[in-house]
């Protein structure tokens, strides 16, 4: 038995048929073995059970990544991301609750491989909601033949699978579909086609992304210096300019300023002129 963990240790995904072999090697559990296992990585965090554990299942990830190879996806990427299912399954497997880990690690398992294929079968995400995650593992199965589905075969598929008839010819046509790349290679006309650049139909002349980024930098900029300019007036101007100017929620008149320092309003509005003058200076310099 050592030797054959040693066997997986220096054996990588790299290798698939190698890695195979050497998973399939690996002995199954009894139920006895596996209780006891599973007892001392629940109770103790004994992490040696944990890993016996592991490498006792790997040949069910195989088996169950088998079953997604007709997505284009190498397998030994959905091998890799079902033995990430699979260590989820062994540290929250409860070995009270009466059933077998595989039982309990099948859901894990998939979850993990489901969540893989929809990040990479496409560029653009094709499944985002839980129904339409539902559509597009099903769909597949669902076909009898090639071609689109007729009123008869969409309305059968919607029942079996509980959603709306308008949901299955969606997912249909996402999944029919290529992704189109923006810089497409240059190719000589064939046969009366030409190759258009994506780019060049998706532009969007309302926008200007430079002036944006401009006009952002200037208004930090700018408000970087009336900071600045601010914090060189004194304690009492500066509460003028902004009770007066700055504080939109709740802006006061001079006569209100005047009454909180004792002062006529005439010397407030002096005030006030003198520190927009000195704010000018300090923001031009």
């Amino acid at each position: 038995m050592t030797k054959i963990k040693q066997t997986l240790a220096i054996v990588s995904l790299g290798n698939l048929e190698a890695y195979i072999r050497a998973a399939n090697s690996w002995p199954m559990l009894s139920l006895k073995e596996e209780k006891l296992l599973c007892k001392q990585l629940y109770y103790c965090g004994d992490l040696e059970a944990a890993k016996t554990l592991i490498l006792s299942h790997l040949r069910f990830v195989i088996h169950i990544s088998k079953s997604y190879s007709g997505y284009g996806l190498l397998q030994s990427d959905l091998i890799q991301e079902g033995n990430i299912g699979l260590m989820k399954a062994v540290r929250r497997f409860n070995p009270e609750v009466g059933v077998r880990l595989v039982s309990f690690a099948v859901h894990w398992i998939k979850s993990e491989i489901h969540e893989y294929v929809l990040r990479n079968w496409r560029i653009v995400k094709v499944a985002t909601t839980k129904s339409q995650r539902k559509l597009f593992f099903n769909l597949r199965k669902a076909k009898k033949r090639l071609g689109w589905f007729n009123n008869d075969e969409l309305e059968l598929v919607a029942r079996e699978l509980g959603v709306k008839s308008e949901d299955v010819r969606e997912m249909e046509s996402r999944m029919a579909a290529q992704d189109i790349a923006l810089h497409p290679v240059v190719q000589e006309d064939i046969g009366g086609l030409t190759f258009t650049n994506a780019t060049s139909y998706l532009k969007d002349d309302l926008s200007n992304f430079a002036n944006d980024v401009e006009d952002n930098n200037w208004e930090v900029h700018a408000s970087n210096k009336l900071n600045s300019a601010l914090l060189r007036l004194d304690e009492r101007s500066r509460y003028i300019i902004n009770a007066r100017w700055l504080d939109n929620s709740n802006k006061i008149t001079l006569q209100e300023i005047a009454n909180n320092y004792g002062i006529s309003a005439e010397r407030v509005r002096q005030l006030e002129k003198n520190a927009m003058k000195k704010l000018r200076i300090a923001i031009e310099a």
